[in-house]
């Protein structure tokens, strides 16, 4: 068979390139997909979306107006997790609770002074519980908020061990923030996003109007056209992925510890992961309503749900992290959070390259075999 290295298929891959790169320039729809969408969503994720939980709205009551009272409450008007509301009584801050107008309260009872002078007080703290972590991070605030108070007490450690000293320290995240975990990972998303969802779309729409139909009964073979579909994205994927690294560095300020090479490096593969799913998909089922459908249970949600971007796969159940294992996002997930936050960690920094040019290898040849000069 004739090689795609020969001069004739060169010619021919070349002149398929060309066409398609007009066809994606007058079609707007796409260069808004590969462009302009991945700067949204990186605006819009970075932004907006947060693990960080800060101004949580907590009522006061206070039927202690003793100096010392006020002294262990003021660890959270100046707090910038909390956002303290003054009630006068537990039956109001109860209402504000039921109406969520507040998160939590805290109650300091008449005898709060005399009893903590007796060496034997009680600071009691209530949080609403609907949403279960919001509640964990509400009541470890509010403990530190207390234990700051506690802390400037005369004798604060008289009984603790040898009066020894917690020194706490945040390796890799040392501003402790959530941007810096969660921007690699909308990285993933967007690559994604432009690889397999957009491709899908694109092919399966020429097969629906009959224009792959029409090329194929000239001498192109079906692999010169997977080429050529595959040269045009895998550029507009590369520009989404270039505006992305700008946006995560000079946005969000998120430091890049490993090699830039290496994370172009690894983005090209994922890219070509991504286009290989988004070919197969297409040749397959032909329908640009089927395969946006399939596209987005193949690849976009489980980039955003299963492949370590939101969820700690280390807490999912055994055949949740089973099959994130076999997800080319949670590999490319790992990459660059490594890449990004870590350095270059060789031992994984191989590794998952190794897999990623595995899949796109075989999905690719999938896609090939998938892809046929013939009507369905």
């Amino acid at each position: 068979m004739e090689s795609l290295l020969a001069p004739s298929s060169r010619r021919r891959v070349v002149a398929l390139v060309v066409k398609e790169t007009r066809q994606l320039l007058r079609d707007k729809s796409n260069l808004m997909v590969g462009m302009f969408v991945p700067v949204m969503l990186i605006l819009i994720f970075g932004y907006g979306l947060s693990f960080d939980v800060k101004n949580m709205p907590v009522a006061i009551v206070m039927e202690d107006a003793s100096a010392t009272a006020h002294d262990v409450v003021a660890g959270f008007y100046l707090s910038p997790y909390f956002s303290p509301v003054s009630v006068s009584s537990m039956r109001e801050a109860e209402s504000l609770m039921l109406d969520r107008r507040v998160d939590g309260v805290v109650y300091l009872g008449s005898t709060f002074a005399s009893d903590l002078a007796a060496g034997s007080a009680a600071i009691q703290v209530l949080v609403n519980g609907v949403d279960a972590n919001r509640a964990r991070v509400m009541q470890a605030y509010a403990q530190a908020a207390i234990g700051q108070w506690a802390a400037r007490q005369p004798n604060a450690n008289a009984g603790a061990a040898g009066g020894v000293r917690v020194e706490q320290r945040a390796w890799f995240n040392e501003a402790n923030t959530s941007t810096w975990f969660l921007v690699p990972g909308l990285i993933v998303v967007i690559m994604t996003l432009i690889g397999a969802f957009l491709t899908a779309l694109v092919m399966a729409r020429e097969w629906e109007r009959g224009t792959l139909e029409a090329l194929f009964v000239t001498p192109v073979r079906a692999g010169e056209v997977l080429a050529s579909k595959i040269v045009p994205y895998f550029c507009v994927g590369l520009i989404g992925l270039i505006l992305c690294l700008l946006a995560a560095r000079f946005l969000f300020a998120v430091p890049i510890r490993g090699s830039l090479l290496l994370i172009l490096f690894a983005s090209m593969l994922y890219l070509l992961v991504a286009l290989g799913i988004g070919l197969l998909i297409s040749s397959a089922v032909r329908n640009q309503f089927l395969a946006s459908q399939l596209a987005l249970i193949a690849t976009f949600l489980p980039a955003l749900m299963l492949s370590g971007f939101i969820f700690d796969l280390r807490s999912v159940p055994a055949v949740v992290r089973a099959v994130s294992s076999v997800l080319p996002a949670t590999y490319y997930v790992e990459l660059l959070q490594t890449l990004f936050l870590v350095g270059n960690v060789w031992a994984l920094v191989v590794r998952d390259c190794v897999v990623l040019a595995a899949m796109a290898a075989l999905l690719l040849a999938l896609a090939r075999l998938k892809t046929r000069k013939e009507l369905a």
